[in-house]
């Protein structure tokens, strides 16, 4: 109890000098801004974040303008942030919350890891910082500060693992100073125990660090299983028809769910005939835009684009799921990054002149 003690209050001495005290969701507790800031931080770090932060707060200020709005509205706005599952937790969470809770945010437990999209250590960082309760935390972060300081071996995403880093975080978890603790580890895993080249003169963990008395801090916590990862390819088709691109919902779930994107074939042979018969579409010209390498977890994406110069087109009322936009209105959309790379290159050619190619 002792060392655990120690721990605690090291922590919370370092962030209380140290830490992080200026981020936006910090401002005030709020649940609603504290639960947003702690669904954008999965898998994503706190630069990217805090613009998408105070755009997102923006444009749905309370969690009922959230609940209200439209899932493409919520997209749109997350749109370029990634890992759009988040985006489509979030909005069936709110939703849940005012049907269920009467639109106030749950404050037990219980209720708060049972919202889409929030598993334990997120439920335990919203009870923290939102109510000053007493949960645990086991994010990527503290994960890695844990792993070093006791030098457990083996990836942390193997259960095994993870149940002796939870006992871990339950044991070391202070009686007071919760919300400075939490924050502590989080910062400390942000900033001074980085993935590489920790700052291990900085930590105010360094004298009982196994890593750093070791010298093993580059290899816990230890990587996940290299595999290789799969190759796919797809082809895209872009549509343009007087200056306007045709585009369509993907569904949900699946890659790129709920958001809008050119539609995909097989082959690039095969787009002539794909336009006709499966959007109305009578193409004059076809070009073979610059390939796209897209990176998902687990598996790479080429994308084979085909500009197709469109002489005539279904109307927008006999295509349910589809639209012609234009280039400007695209970008409005809740399009995924390699669209929105695309929609950028047709963007810089000055009116969509016609490109050289042989159709068909």
């Amino acid at each position: 109890m002792t060392e655990a003690s120690d721990f605690a209050s090291n922590v919370t001495e370092w962030q209380r000098r140290e830490g992080r005290h200026d981020l936006p969701w910090q401002k005030m507790a709020d649940p609603y801004r504290v639960w947003l800031s702690e669904i954008m931080l999965q898998q994503t770090q706190v630069n990217a974040v805090v613009p998408y932060f105070d755009r997102f707060l923006k444009r749905f200020p309370t969690l009922q303008h959230l609940a209200e709005a439209e899932e493409d509205d919520v997209l749109a706005v997350w749109s370029g942030l990634g890992y759009y599952a988040r985006a489509r937790n979030l909005h069936r969470a709110a939703r849940q919350i005012s049907c269920i809770h009467e639109g106030q945010f749950p404050t037990c437990f219980d209720d708060i890891v049972a919202l889409p999209g929030v598993g334990r250590s997120t439920a335990g960082a919203i009870a923290v910082f939102s109510f000053g309760q007493r949960h645990p935390i086991l994010d990527g972060n503290v994960k890695r500060v844990f792993a070093r300081y006791f030098g457990i071996e083996g990836y942390p995403g193997v259960k095994a693992v993870a149940d002796r880093l939870w006992c871990l975080a339950e044991k070391l978890l202070p009686e007071r100073d919760v919300q400075a603790y939490t924050q502590g580890l989080m910062d400390l895993g942000a900033q001074v125990c980085t993935r590489s080249r920790p700052r291990c003169g900085n930590c105010p963990l360094a004298q009982g660090c196994t890593a750093r008395l070791l010298e093993c801090t580059d290899v816990l916590p230890t990587p996940r299983p290299k595999k290789m990862r799969p190759q796919r390819s797809t082809v895209m088709l872009v549509m343009e028809h007087d200056g306007r691109l045709m585009i369509e919902k993907r569904p949900a779930p699946g890659i790129w769910g709920g958001l809008w994107s050119f539609p995909e074939i097989d082959a690039v042979g095969n787009a002539m005939q794909a336009c006709r018969s499966q959007f109305g579409a009578e193409v004059r010209a076809i070009d073979q835009m610059t390939p796209i390498e897209h990176g998902f977890t687990h598996f790479s994406l080429t994308i084979a684009p085909l500009l197709c110069r469109v002489e005539q087109r279904q109307s927008q009322a006999e295509m349910p799921g589809r639209a012609w936009v234009g280039l400007d209105e695209a970008m409005h959309y809740p399009i995924p990054v390699p669209v929105r790379k695309l929609v950028s290159q047709l963007r810089g050619r000055l009116a969509l002149q016609a490109v050289p190619g042989q159709a068909g």
